[in-house]
């Protein structure tokens, strides 16, 4: 769908400065942020939005830590209102702190733009970690692969979510019901749709590309997360950024095949936002430090696949089959694509703090044996499988996902 802009707004002189050297034009952060907002309200015009946007991506000022992070601040500030304190009430009620863990939001995410094509694994694994935490899964349909988180939900038997219903004025009543929530950008990012055709016509990947795995509508309540990015060089970048967006617990991930996921093939450079309670500088919380560090498929005590074991490159309704199938137990325990998922979740249970605890209670085929190895970061990355592992065998993934989906249908109904 195409908009007639109503653009009242010049960038000119931005635009100027901006090409074809901004450090010399000393064009700042909150000069671009100030400019990316107004595409939200339909303020420029198709043609200086694509100008704003090829210029940030010629210059590489679109990949610099302090844009980012400014712009994705502005992004959140023009998303439909959610009542974070709300959220954060829900958390304190339904939220299970468990080690470090505190109970709030968390979310698993990446990039795309990695061209392998494997399958779904934030998105199933934010399905696995809604086992023991409370999960906020920010997607949409596919841009960059043939199945999108949008699409494969929207593809699940015997009955998919209603995605649309999860707004902003029915998310909490949701987490009232189940550990799960979907957030389909659609809905809390309307502001989106102003720049939807230029991007197309465009023909290559934007600031906004890297924009929505930090642009979480209720970010205020997000504990933890796993960001993966589909470029090595960005992996610093992202760190950098969502510490100056104020996020404490965090792992940003890339595989050394340039994968936005943690590799189930080989290598996977890891950068840790760790809270670090013990010092002050000046007065001033200077409490979060990053951490760079590698971790490879042994290190969760599995062995390495191929990727192309886990890169079907399936239309969504097949990639629902494999989810309705690993969500069941019904994939064989050394499933390549199941080890994937489990590296993947284990590594959100991690930075979360779950995993920091000495003792386990999670329920019903928990035998309690906490693996207390430490591994590269100092994550207990095999307790991680082994909690992924029992968010399986349990059933406890399956039986919040389908609470997700009954919950949301029903606002669905009352919805029309």
């Amino acid at each position: 769908m195409s908009y007639e802009s109503s653009a009242s707004i010049s960038i000119t002189p931005l635009l100027k400065r901006l090409w074809p050297e901004p450090a010399k034009a000393k064009v700042t952060a909150a000069e671009i942020s100030l400019a990316i907002s107004h595409i939200f309200t339909d303020g420029l015009s198709p043609v200086q939005t694509g100008a704003l946007l090829t210029a940030l991506h010629f210059t590489g000022w679109d990949r610099k830590a302090d844009v980012i992070a400014k712009c994705a601040q502005a992004m959140r500030d023009a998303a439909a209102p959610a009542d974070l304190e709300g959220l954060k009430g829900v958390s304190r009620r339904r939220g299970r702190k468990e080690g470090s863990y505190r109970g709030g939001l968390c979310d698993i995410v990446g990039t795309g733009g990695d061209d392998h094509s494997t399958f779904n694994i934030s998105t199933t694994s934010s399905i696995l970690a809604s086992s023991l935490l409370l999960l906020a899964k920010h997607g949409n349909r596919a841009s960059t692969s043939k199945s999108g988180s949008a699409d494969l939900l929207n593809s699940m038997t015997p009955s998919p979510p209603n995605l649309q219903a999860v707004s902003p004025e029915t998310i909490t009543k949701v987490y009232e019901n189940t550990n799960y929530c979907f957030l389909y950008a659609p809905v809390f990012h309307p502001g989106m749709k102003y720049v939807a055709t230029v991007r197309k016509e465009l023909g290559w990947r934007t600031i906004f590309n890297l924009l929505g795995p930090l642009a979480n509508p209720v970010d205020g309540a997000i504990e933890a997360r796993v960001v993966g990015v589909a470029r090595k060089d960005l992996g610093p970048v992202f760190a950098e950024a969502l510490k100056m967006g104020g996020a404490k617990k965090a792992l940003i991930i890339c595989g050394e095949e340039d994968l936005d996921e943690i590799s189930c093939a080989g290598t996977t450079l890891c950068w840790r936002l760790l809270e670090r309670s013990d010092f002050k500088q000046n007065g001033n919380d200077t409490s979060v430090e990053i951490e760079h560090f590698t971790l490879s498929p042994s290190d969760f005590g599995l062995p390495a696949h191929q990727l192309s074991e886990v890169s079907p490159g399936k239309e969504p309704h097949e990639n629902a089959v494999i989810l309705r199938k690993l969500l069941q137990n019904d994939l064989a325990d050394d499933d390549p694509i199941l080890h994937f998922v489990l590296m993947n979740t284990a590594a959100l249970f991690v930075v979360a703090g779950v995993c920091d605890a000495d003792t386990s209670e999670m329920g019903p085929g928990d035998d309690g044996s906490v693996v207390k190895e430490v591994g590269p970061g100092g994550g207990r990355w095999k307790e991680g499988v082994r909690r992924a592992r029992w968010a399986v065998k349990s059933g406890e993934a399956w039986k919040q996902w389908t609470s997700f989906v009954n919950i949301s249908n029903e606002y669905g109904k009352t919805s029309k």
